[in-house]
């Protein structure tokens, strides 16, 4: 992709405005929410008060509760507020990284501190691509547990006839199936209050924006990649980076795949007999 200087339908300026405003919210993590979390994951893991809660259990603390009226048609709040209004009409997790200090505990109360740290607009195969960085700090009493970035990416509606699809991704030297169950994306969307309905409203996801089936969470990709490396290693690593290369949907099952490095571990997801859709690394 290459730097664009303006685009007809975007002020890049008054958007760049949005640069160093911040957002503090806080949350009880509760013992009932480790234990909706880890049955989402098929996982198991003490509830009590103090006890290391879930790797990656932030992703659902301290979501926005809008109300309804205030939602867009997709089901995703309107735009403004904490986010710039950007005019484009999709928006999608494009990747990220998580530097892990500490783990929270269960009882704890979270305090997410978040702050717009860029807003970039760029040019792609089908039109303008607006990037939005965001940097979350997570802490609680104890103080810090780990420092999350966000990248963000509006798009319009990709109408261009469909690419060749990329050469099938290679599987892993650790190897471990998913099922693209739609209860699971019903629930992850639960856990994280989140209304998009590209994840669990098939007839819109097909009918309205055209794609063959709900689409797996870039989160929950991130945080299932996450759970295989420290199950693997027997630790959560210290640094976990990742970014999204394709969509993958409930259509077929998912694989997640991981290969050694020098540095630590290189991951990926991919449905069965498709190209990667995830790609992580995690160090130590």
């Amino acid at each position: 992709m290459r730097e664009t200087e303006t685009d007809p339908g975007l002020d890049i300026d008054a958007l760049r405005g949005w640069i160093g405003g911040e957002e503090t919210r806080l949350e009880l993590l509760t013992p009932a929410l480790a234990e909706r979390f880890n049955a989402t994951f098929g996982r198991s893991g003490p509830l009590d008060d103090g006890a290391e809660a879930p790797l990656l259990i932030h992703l659902c603390l301290t979501q926005p509760a809008v109300p309804a009226n205030q939602l867009g048609p997709d089901g995703h709040p309107a735009r403004g507020g904490f986010l710039p209004p950007v005019p484009l009409p999709r928006r999608m997790w494009a990747g990220g990284a998580f530097a892990f200090h500490r783990p929270l505990r269960i009882g704890a109360l979270v305090t997410r501190r978040s702050t717009i740290r860029d807003v970039t607009l760029k040019q792609g195969r089908t039109g303008a691509l607006c990037f939005v960085i965001v940097e979350h700090e997570i802490s609680d009493e104890s103080g810090p547990a780990l420092t999350e970035r966000q990248d963000i990416v509006y798009r319009g509606i990709d109408s261009a006839a469909p690419k060749s699809e990329p050469a099938a991704a290679d599987p892993g030297a650790h190897r471990k199936e998913i099922v693209a169950d739609p209860v699971l994306l019903f629930r992850y969307s639960a856990l994280t209050f989140n209304g998009h309905r590209i994840h669990y409203d098939q007839p819109y996801v097909t009918g309205e924006e055209g794609y063959p089936g709900l689409i797996i969470h870039g989160p929950l990709q991130a945080t299932l990649l996450a759970q295989y490396a420290a199950d693997l290693r027997g630790t959560v690593p210290s640094e976990f980076r990742f970014r999204s290369l394709s969509p993958i949907f409930d259509t077929a099952d998912f694989s997640l795949n991981a290969q050694d490095t020098a540095e630590g571990l290189m991951l990926w997801t991919a449905r069965t007999g498709g190209p990667i859709a995830m790609q992580a690394t995690a160090t130590w």
